[in-house]
């Protein structure tokens, strides 16, 4: 290695390996009368130590002078400090024609509104109420100035109570508990009132549904809140009274309807409750037949009564045929039950076994070919 240059610009060797000396200032400067050393260039040196930039002490200030937050400074190109905007073919600048179509867009966007036909909007100026918009096409001054808020008017919106499979408890007019599940249909009638007297439609809603229900299920019995028409009663009285409430709040809310979907007893007493209630389905349907049985009776009796009072004014006609008619009748009911035949007149047999005789005749008649 000796009389070789590192190439850090210094020689290496025995007795310059230190690289020490007077006439070793580090590469930079080299001896008079010799030719620049052709060694290896510095890669951390501007230009790289080259024969027109000779070597010299490298600096910090060089790493850094072209170097910016987030790495060196491109000093050329689109990112540069010298980039500039492509012109207009008459020399214009495209700045004022960009934002000409920003602004127009943005008042087109914020200014022309089209409302659904199930929709209303409202029309706020600087957070302020303006108007109600109907469905269709409509215009309004753009944003900030004026804000447009969309909502669904027509459609109907359901509010299940309870939410789930929770017990809703409810106490009836004879101080029996019944566990009751219903669901509320309304939709928004005013949507000023809706959007600026209340602050919780929904939850409004539910509270006011279930003082409804509570108060009407409180005026009727058990067996009618479980029976159909009660059912169908309570449901028109718990309409009427939300109605009437959110109209007293100016809520903008109208109610549709509500749907009675479970009426059953508690958890706690259910199998006690199934035995009445068999018990109950016995007890009608033994009174069912009860009444079956004397409307037949009744019916019978008032046929027999029909009956005779055909004969009576048949007999009132004619006394003595109408008595031998019915004397006659009334021996041929009875002697028909009989197997014994009586004929009472001179030179006949008394007693002729005709019905064995008759018998007889109906087996022979059987077994023969």
């Amino acid at each position: 290695m000796a009389g070789k240059r590192s190439p850090w610009g210094k020689p290496t060797g025995d007795s310059e390996g230190s690289g020490e000396g007077p006439e070793d200032d580090g590469g930079d400067t080299p001896p008079t009368g010799e030719e620049p050393p052709k060694g290896p260039r510095n890669p951390w040196l501007p230009g790289g130590g080259s024969e027109e930039r000779p070597r010299r002490s490298a600096n910090i200030e060089d790493l850094f002078r072209n170097r910016g937050p987030e790495g060196p400074r491109r000093l050329k190109g689109p990112g540069g400090p010298n980039f500039r905007l492509p012109q207009r073919p008459g020399g214009g600048s495209w700045l004022p024609i960009i934002g000409g179509v920003i602004a127009l867009a943005w008042l087109f966007l914020t200014s022309v509104h089209q409302i659904g036909p199930k929709e209303q909007a409202i029309v706020t100026t600087f957070g302020q109420y303006s108007r109600t918009l109907q469905p269709g096409l409509s215009l309004t001054f753009p944003w900030p100035f004026q804000n447009v808020d969309k909502e669904g008017v027509s459609e109907f919106r359901v509010e299940t109570i309870p939410s789930g499979d929770a017990q809703k408890l409810m106490l009836t007019g004879d101080q029996n508990l019944v566990d009751l599940s219903y669901a509320v249909r309304w939709n928004i009638k005013d949507l000023k009132q809706f959007r600026f007297q209340l602050t919780e439609p929904a939850n409004t809603v539910r509270e006011v549904a279930e003082f409804a229900m509570r108060a009407s299920v409180a005026e009727r019995d058990l067996d009618s809140v479980f029976s159909g028409a009660g059912r169908a009663d309570i449901e028109q009285r718990v309409t009427l009274r939300m109605q009437a409430l959110l109209d007293a709040y100016h809520s903008g809310i109208a109610v549709q309807g509500v749907q009675i979907r479970k009426t059953d007893p508690p958890q706690e007493v259910e199998e006690a409750f199934k035995n009445v209630s068999a018990a109950q389905q016995q007890a009608q349907s033994a009174i069912n037949q009860s009444e079956a049985i004397a409307q037949q009776v009744l019916a019978r009796a008032q046929g027999d009564a029909t009956a005779f009072d055909k004969v009576y004014a048949q007999y009132k006609l004619a006394p003595e045929v109408t008595r031998r008619r019915m004397y006659y009748e009334t021996m041929e009911r009875v002697l028909r039950q009989t197997d014994k035949t009586v004929i009472e007149a001179p030179g006949v047999t008394p007693y002729l076994p005709l019905p064995e005789l008759r018998r007889q005749r109906g087996a022979n008649a059987t077994g023969a070919p």
